[in-house]
């Protein structure tokens, strides 16, 4: 568990959860957040109460069915059903907002004033189609808005094809940049996620973004990788206003 390394306003809390510190057996060892992975649903209630109960965090989250979307859904209110969307926008105090991720990229985004944050999930599907464009919309002013960027699958370990290279760079030449070919693969190519979702950011008028650095696939002791392990957990990233 750690707080991201961001300067966001006094009256907004974020964390980011490890897969440490829970209660999961093999291959979900041992915070697993995720309730859709064919972890035990009592091992992973029990996992989402401790972080209450730690005081990791001030109440349970909201949580999502997450699909590779691009729904960003407004929370007014507290629910214990679980939405479907890809990110969570609130600007109620007291609402913690949740993303989980095994290998896409978190991203956290709150106003410098404290009033409006949001969580996203963003995989390459996502950031393709416009989920950070569909986040940012629901801020105020978009160029009052800061980011993060959590732990995510590095460029030294994202292989895609030259399908997923071609969408992007069509989109924005510039994206280019973010890949890299696999030598002695043809066709396949390496990708910076990050890279994508920081560009994106800068050309949406957010010039304030900070990322984790850390890489999921690589840091096997803290993080769930799907792309290493395939049947795994979830760790999540969480933001609110603080009631």
């Amino acid at each position: 568990m750690f707080k991201p390394d961001w300067k966001i306003p006094a009256n907004v809390s974020a964390v980011a959860s490890t897969r440490e510190g829970g209660f999961s057996a093999e291959p979900y060892k041992s915070l697993n957040l995720g309730n859709h992975v064919g972890d035990s649903p009592e091992l992973v209630a029990k996992n989402r109460q401790w972080l209450v109960e730690q005081k990791v965090l001030p109440a349970q989250p909201v949580w999502l069915n997450q699909t590779h979307s691009t729904k960003i859904i407004t929370v007014s209110e507290w629910t214990s059903e679980v939405l479907d969307a890809d990110g969570i926008f609130t600007t109620t105090p007291g609402i913690v907002c949740s993303v989980m991720t095994a290998d896409c990229l978190p991203v956290l985004l709150t106003n410098t004033q404290g009033t409006e944050v949001a969580a996203v999930h963003a995989g390459w599907r996502g950031l393709a189609d416009g989920i950070l464009e569909n986040a940012v919309r629901c801020f105020t002013e978009p160029g009052d808005v800061v980011g993060w960027i959590g732990p995510a699958i590095s460029d030294q370990f994202f292989e895609i094809g030259k399908e997923v290279v071609k969408k992007f760079v069509e989109m924005d030449s510039n994206f280019i940049n973010a890949f890299e070919p696999r030598e002695g693969f043809p066709g396949k190519w390496m990708g910076n996620l990050a890279m994508i979702a920081q560009q994106k950011l800068l050309k949406l008028g957010i010039s304030d973004v900070s990322a984790s650095g850390l890489c999921t696939y690589k840091n096997e002791a803290q993080f769930f990788s799907y792309r290493r392990d395939g049947q795994t957990g979830r760790q999540a990233c969480f933001i609110w206003i603080n009631a």
